[in-house]
């Protein structure tokens, strides 16, 4: 975390004594304190209480916009050149100076639940604005605690996506990366294999039968979790399909069935998994970032490879922190390299000194975060126009993500889960006496949270462009000039337009688009949900309704003798009610994106075979998007000839050279080798 910086820029002006005195009278301030007014400001930037708010009241009670007095034995400089406020910055027409220059950006907090405490600190450290009750007036940001729903939001930016924590769901997580597996089965290996119950009860038996049937030595393992649980509630191992507490799941709520990893790496012995916090900073375009650090949460019990005696032992084979901490094992360290819970940076630290190549296992873990994101982004999408369309007001979303990772002792990266509202506590109960308890901060909690939610907002800083380019236009004039007070003036205001000074280096490294060329070939399910959302007809729906099925098919030329519109129809009725009670908007009727993939990949194996899955795929989408394109290219001929209005051209990304009849025969189109774009994800990440 960033020390608290002392004010060492030098004060540019100082009111007269009876001025000062009129202010302290107006900020309920006893008089002229400068040495008291400096240590608060010091004070403000390093507490970590709940009275954040009084720090800055402290200060002027708006972010700091009032000057502070000349401090003992200071002289004060000349006036600004003329034209310039104080700060050296054009004057502004129709608002003061100080409004202008020092506006702080405004934060709703009346919403934000467990990450309150981390976001306070985040704020003051940013010499920002909260508003812990709420506002009338409209906030640069917004972060809510659970969902982007949690108000009504028109304007701004909100830390949530809309779906978000459906999409994150076990089941739901499940399926988007199933889909992916199916189209790229060695890229996406990093996700166990699972199974949906109930509905896939009877095909999770046969599976593990015919396994064992042909090899009898396979001892499989599996965990069964919830699909609505959380922190490790109601998940348990078994051994076999027939396991009696699995007939009980059935019977209760949803779950997922995997195989579970036996054979993790250890330290000390413990099994341990990783905490890595994601932000997601854009949907449209794709922004991923990757924090610098994360935790490390530890088992309490020695790891043992899971028996039927020790199927049992939730201390040993669960990572959750919620549970482990009610173990009497568990070890509250302010150390970020002992403990119960660590820093990942330290597990790295560690590993390293016994000669494991670390950048490779970044590598890794940066390819699993970015095709796991990319398996998600369709579904968001869709949620994302519904309840955000095109052309009408709403806020941009960002979100930061918990992606709860395992490295198996080869170093492997798994997957275990991703989590839409991470834990952002930054302290933990400790039992001082039997069932008395009290919160304490927790140092390694604190260190890598704060960071996280603060540099969050440093990115999504809705000021920071206009700052920049005020400070541009502040340059131009001032470069023509070489009176040395020019000089001086221009670094003084440069000193006042970078706020971040006194604050350390980002924690958030970007991996995409940093890294876009070697992941946009696995985008093909962003490609299929732009061509859903095109035929959705309505704004704000998330179904596609037959008429809109017969309009994709009929536009995109997909019929033809062995495919007519009467089989299109019951296609759709098919694919459609078998998806109906899986959909994640029970909203209405109609077919759901995942219920459009799997048609989409029917008419891809018609009408393209002999191909792999994916080349099938990107074949037909090309042939859509070709099209689409055709289509937008003539009706904007149209609209400009006033014929009628036109459409934005197509967003896809066509293969403009293919023809239409080279595509329409069931060639596939001209494009780089299959094996050079599976072989790029694996280059190593720097």
């Amino acid at each position: 975390m960033a020390a608290a910086a002392s004010v060492t820029n030098p004060v540019t002006w100082a009111p007269s004594p009876m001025r000062w005195l009129r202010l302290g009278r107006r900020l309920s301030l006893p008089g002229p304190r400068p040495e008291a007014e400096t240590a608060l400001v010091n004070r403000s930037l390093s507490d970590h209480g709940n009275g954040l708010g009084r720090g800055a009241r402290g200060r002027g009670g708006s972010g700091g916009s009032l000057p502070p007095p000349a401090l003992p034995g200071s002289e004060p400089k000349a006036a600004p050149a003329h034209g310039l406020c104080r700060h050296g910055k054009p004057r502004s027409k129709g608002r003061s100076c100080r409004r202008s220059c020092q506006r702080p950006v405004t934060v709703d907090s009346s919403k934000a639940r467990t990450s309150l405490d981390a976001l306070k600190i985040s704020i003051r450290q940013l010499k920002w604005k909260e508003f812990p009750f709420g506002r009338r007036l409209p906030c640069d940001i917004y972060w809510h605690g659970v969902s982007f729903h949690d108000n009504d939001i028109f304007s701004g930016q909100v830390n949530k996506f809309p779906g978000m924590t459906e999409m994150v769901r076990k089941i739901t997580l499940s399926r988007a990366v199933r889909i992916m597996q199916n189209l790229f089965p060695e890229e996406y290996n990093f996700y166990p294999r699972s199974w949906i119950l109930p509905d896939e009860f009877q095909l999770f038996v046969a599976q593990v039968r015919m396994v064992k049937d042909g090899d009898p030595s396979w001892k499989p393992t599996f965990i069964v979790k919830p699909d609505g649980g959380c922190q490790g509630d109601g998940i348990y191992l078994i051994k076999d399909p027939s396991d009696i507490r699995l007939a009980g799941t059935l019977q209760s709520r949803p779950a997922v069935v995997q195989e579970y990893i036996c054979k993790p790496l250890l330290i000390d012995k413990l099994k341990f998994d990783i905490r890595l916090y994601v932000l997601l900073k854009s949907l449209d375009p794709l922004e991923i970032y990757i924090a610098k650090d994360g935790l490390s949460r530890f088992c309490t019990e020695p790891y043992q490879e899971p028996t039927p005696k020790n199927l049992h032992h939730i201390f040993m084979h669960l990572t959750n922190y919620s549970l482990n901490i009610h173990s009497g094992n568990f070890v509250h360290s302010d150390s970020t390299s002992t403990g119960s819970k660590r820093t990942f940076s330290s597990i790295l630290c560690r590993l390293s000194s016994k000669g494991v190549d670390i950048k490779k296992v970044w590598s890794d873990i940066i390819s699993l975060v970015i095709k796991t994101v990319i398996a998600l982004t369709p579904e968001l999408k869709v949620f994302y126009q519904s309840d955000i369309p095109a052309g009408r007001p709403g806020p941009t979303c960002f979100q930061i993500l918990g992606f709860d990772i395992l490295l198996m002792k080869n170093l492997k990266p798994i997957l275990l889960e991703v989590n839409a509202n991470p834990s952002m506590r930054i302290e933990h109960e400790q039992e001082l006496s039997p069932g008395v308890f009290e919160n304490v901060p927790s140092l390694v909690d604190e260190e890598v949270k704060v960071a996280v939610i603060r540099d969050t907002l440093r990115l999504m800083d809705p000021l920071k462009k206009k700052r920049e380019k005020q400070s541009q236009q502040l340059e131009k004039p001032l470069a023509t000039k070489e009176d040395p007070s020019d000089s001086e003036l221009a670094s003084a205001s440069d000193g006042n337009t970078t706020p971040e000074a006194h604050l350390p280096s980002i924690c958030l490294k970007q991996v995409f688009p940093k890294y876009a060329k070697q992941f946009n070939y696995l985008r093909l399910g962003d490609r299929m949900a732009n061509l859903f959302i095109r035929f959705l007809g309505i704004k704000g729906t998330m179904k596609l309704g037959p008429t809109g099925f017969r309009t994709f098919i009929r536009t995109c030329k997909l019929s033809s003798s062995s495919l007519s519109m009467a089989a299109v129809d019951i296609l759709y009725m098919d694919i459609t009610r078998r998806w109906s009670a899986t959909a994640l908007d029970q909203r209405g009727s109609g077919m759901c994106l995942q219920a459009f993939v799997e048609a989409f990949f029917y008419l891809a194996q018609r009408k393209f075979k002999m191909l792999p899955l994916h080349e099938q795929v990107a074949s037909l989408i090309d042939l859509c998007e070709y099209h689409l394109s055709l289509l937008d290219e003539k009706r904007l001929v149209c609209g400009r000839s006033g014929t009628s209005g036109a459409r934005p051209p197509y967003s896809g990304t066509p293969q403009e050279a293919t023809p239409a009849a080279h595509l329409a025969e069931g060639n596939p189109p001209p494009c780089a080798d299959g094996a050079q774009k599976l072989s790029h994800s694996r280059h190593a990440l720097s």
